[in-house]
């Protein structure tokens, strides 16, 4: 069975962006915020729903009982009544004031689930950033233990040559510093993978996948005019423009209430009266239509005109909210493009780095025409360029991130 186990074929490696897409949805089944959002949205469909309800015929009961005391020439009597009374009524007309609660309403709904779907892309650029910045991490971490086992070779290397050569003692000196630095550098970056790592836990629970990939998920910087014609289709920006709107419908409705109303009732009522022996019962029913005009009401055109300024000044906010997103657009491509370019270049001089710590080696250890504190300088130059590399693609990502966050979503983008 043991043999029969060995032999099955490891399991197929998760893709990147599978395994970005589950970090994601994991961070977004435990927000608070987004539950919070989620019930707010779910909040004022229900206000909608009430809006369009007040439209519709209401009834009401109303009973009292008290004492009622009457009194004439024959005498004084009291009395213990109870009345109790069913009003059915509707309002016809009302200038359209219920239809602009009602849009009003819509678009704070509209508002609502726009603002769901951006705390949801808030949290999933978040999710994307620690992913990234974990990968940058590991990466770092890798590059300054080969750099550690290379110091480490060179060190056993010299501790035979000092052995043998006492006047050679300083190099191995020299080599020991070199390696404790590289452990230095090593640690510091496991510790700030750590701590990345702490705060995805925290996001997406723990379980966290390996970060194989990670660093090949967003490559290519989207057009920038693709991405400027998004932003306006942005939740953000949508969501100011349902604002906007829902600040409009509230001038209607503030007009619309100083305009005549038109409503028909039905009622009726019966009183009992029990007391010095008798039991007097009497009722009635009632039925009309209610025509209400207001006369003057010197507050209404302020009212209205306040309303008017407030959704103006809505309109200018979207715009200035628009304005100042295409302009972080242009710069973060700016930044994306300048990441990509760094990594090309340091690619290029990585290449001849790579050369010259070889050629450096080989000729301090066969020609001694280079001295050791030549191989070292070329060793950590050419890790620190590494490092350069790793964090230019990762730069590069991060920026390519938000530029998709900025247009169409990262929350789209990874759907």
């Amino acid at each position: 069975a043991g043999a029969a186990a060995s032999a099955l074929p490891p399991p197929a490696p998760v893709e990147p962006r599978t395994q970005l897409q589950t970090l994601v949805r994991d961070a977004l089944a435990r927000s608070n915020g987004l539950g919070a959002a989620r019930l707010l949205a779910e909040a004022a469909s229900q206000d909608v729903e009430e809006a369009r309800a007040a439209k519709k015929p209401q009834a009401a009961f109303n009973g009292t009982v008290g004492p009622d005391l009457s009194g004439g020439t024959s005498g004084h009597a009291a009395l213990l009544q109870a009345r109790a009374s069913v009003t059915l009524s509707q309002t016809l007309f009302d200038g359209g004031r219920s239809d602009r609660i009602i849009d009003w309403r819509s678009q704070q709904a509209e508002s609502s689930r726009l603002g769901l779907l951006s705390v949801q892309e808030q949290i999933a650029l978040s999710t994307t950033s620690l992913a990234l910045e974990r990968a940058r991490f590991r990466m770092q971490a890798v590059i300054y233990a080969q750099n550690v086992r290379k110091m480490g070779c060179l060190v056993e290397a010299l501790q035979t040559i000092a052995g043998a050569d006492k006047g050679r003692a300083s190099e191995l000196v020299q080599a020991r510093k070199q390696l404790q630095q590289a452990e230095l550098q090593q640690t510091q970056a496991q510790s700030q993978a750590r701590q990345v790592e702490a705060k995805l836990r925290r996001i997406v629970g723990d379980g966290l996948p390996g970060t194989e990939g990670m660093a090949s998920l967003l490559l290519a910087v989207p057009d920038l005019p693709v991405v400027l014609s998004a932003a306006e289709r942005s939740t953000e920006i949508g969501q100011l423009d349902a604002n906007a709107n829902a600040l409009r419908a509230i001038a209607r409705v503030v007009e619309a209430g100083n305009k005549p109303q038109i409503s028909w009732n039905v009622g009726g009522n019966t009183t009992l009266a029990v007391g010095s022996g008798t039991a007097p019962r009497n009722g009635g029913l009632s039925a009309g239509v209610t025509l209400t005009i207001p006369l003057i009401n010197p507050a209404i055109e302020h009212s209205t005109q306040a309303a008017r300024k407030r959704a103006e000044a809505a309109l200018l906010q979207r715009a200035e909210a628009l304005e100042v997103r295409r302009q972080r657009i242009v710069e973060v491509h700016e930044q994306a493009g300048a990441a990509f370019d760094r990594l090309k270049r340091v690619g290029l001089v990585l290449r001849d780095s790579d050369r010259l710590r070889n050629y450096t080696l080989q000729q301090w250890q066969q020609l001694g025409r280079r001295s050791l504190f030549d191989v070292i300088a070329a060793e950590s130059d050419h890790y620190n360029l590494r490092v350069q590399y790793a964090n230019a693609l990762i730069d590069g990502q991060q920026m390519n991130a938000t530029l998709t966050s900025l247009g169409t979503g990262l929350t789209s983008w990874l759907q």
